[in-house]
């Protein structure tokens, strides 16, 4: 695909197209939970982002990266506005965050949304969350024109590696890695009693992955709302307990599943009086699992950041499609481009050619007043050849890749005195 640095074309009367945030890879799993955004608190963040006039925002937040995309004039606008509604401070975000602007954040998007930059390679849980994202910045009002293009754009991309390549081959997340791991390191796993600590979407995802993959029936299920443990549980003919009781199925249990998605830990050495070897995994964002568990002798912790060091035969062949995924973005991300490019400068080839027909109208008007047998009509024709191939000449400068396009579209409009920003 070719990039071009000079031609950043989100720019318009909004502002300019921005990516900010931090993910996995600077960022670890206590530093990544102080900037988690909750369901609550994104609506709060776009209805700040709308009285402050940012014309378009949608924010991803997940248990490997939190990210705003949006319009603004200035970069800071966003992390403001992340930082004031998170715990975390703007000090700590600028050590581990990265901000793109323009093309790299459309390109960055692309990545996200496809699954190349997840820390589970191959990870198609993110265009779900996505799509919602978007969906909802749309229903506020707060998605212009760009972005619904460029959401649309990376949907397609998605579709089409998860269709055209083995990219997605087996299961693709974080609690597909936990059952893995399980699977890896815990002999006769379908014999041993299993404890589920929360059914949010991880929690759900991981009991169906343990029961395809793991052949148990000794799978337990806790929740603070119980209904809805048992609702799942009747799905798959699995056992609920209550929450009253978690410290005697912990001490029952060989592995405990932790994904109660609190913003603090529900799991503590104070709830741990075993007898046997018990692994712990937490897959929760911010933990919820605190370390003060690992000064029990029977303990094994781990958390999924250490889940995404697990590496199979699997990754190796999904590794193996990256340069088939890229050249479908690169496809798709060059229409967009296209696109975005036309976009920008049509406002000023539009304006270019009503000033051509004014100057047309008025000259066709003085002759037709000094010579008596003037052909109006042949002289319309004529006129509105010759601006129709003037416009094409401009049209055809402005989408070639080797010029600035922001320096032919103002030189336009300085030489045709058009406005600077035409509609």
């Amino acid at each position: 695909m070719k990039n071009n640095g000079k031609r950043h074309l989100s720019l318009s009367s909004e502002g300019h197209f921005y990516a900010i945030g931090l993910n996995y890879k600077k960022a670890d799993a206590e530093i990544r939970g102080h900037f988690s955004v909750s369901e609550t608190t994104q609506e709060s963040i776009l209805e700040q982002a709308s009285q402050q006039g940012i014309s378009s925002l949608s924010i991803i937040s997940t248990c490997n990266r939190t990210e705003l995309y949006g319009f603004a004039e200035h970069p800071f606008q966003l992390i403001k506005l992340l930082c004031e509604h998170t715990q975390g401070t703007v000090e700590e975000f600028e050590k581990v965050a990265y901000v793109l602007k323009g093309n790299q954040a459309v390109h960055h998007l692309f990545n996200v949304g496809t699954g190349l930059d997840s820390q589970i390679l191959g990870d198609f849980e993110i265009i779900s969350q996505f799509r919602k994202s978007f969906k909802n910045s749309k229903k506020r009002g707060l998605l212009n024109a760009y972005m619904e293009r460029l959401a649309n754009a990376v949907i397609q991309a998605s579709k089409r590696i998860k269709n055209e390549t083995e990219l997605s081959t087996g299961a693709t997340s974080v609690s597909f890695a936990a059952v893995q791991y399980i699977m890896a390191r815990v002999p006769y796993v379908s014999e041993k009693n299993i404890l589920l600590f929360g059914i949010g979407k991880i929690g759900r995802n991981t009991c169906e992955n343990l029961i395809k993959h793991t052949k148990n029936d000794h799978i337990t299920l806790i929740n603070r709302t119980k209904v809805k443990a048992e609702k799942m549980a009747g799905k798959f003919n699995l056992l609920v307990r209550d929450y009253a009781n978690i410290q005697s199925e912990i001490a029952q249990s060989d592995v405990l599943i932790v994904a109660t998605g609190a913003d603090r830990p529900t799991i503590n050495k104070a709830l741990l009086h075993l007898n046997k070897p018990l692994l712990i995994l937490d897959l929760s964002i911010p933990k919820n699992v605190d370390s003060d568990v690992e000064q029990n002798e029977f303990v094994t912790l781990i958390h999924l950041d250490e889940l995404s060091r697990v590496t199979d035969r699997t990754l190796a062949h999904r590794q193996s499609q990256i340069p088939l995924a890229k050249n479908i973005i690169g496809e798709i991300e060059s229409e967009f481009h296209t696109w975005a490019e036309h976009r920008n400068f049509a406002p000023t080839i539009k304006a270019l050619k009503a000033k051509l027909t004014e100057i047309k109208a008025g000259e066709i008007d003085n002759q037709r007043r000094k010579l008596p047998n003037f052909d109006t009509e042949q002289a319309e024709i004529i006129s509105d050849r010759i601006i129709q191939q003037i416009t094409k000449h401009f049209a055809n400068h402005l989408k070639d890749t080797s010029v600035e396009t922001s320096e032919s579209i103002h030189l336009i409009q300085k030489v045709f005195q058009l406005e600077n920003d035409p509609s």
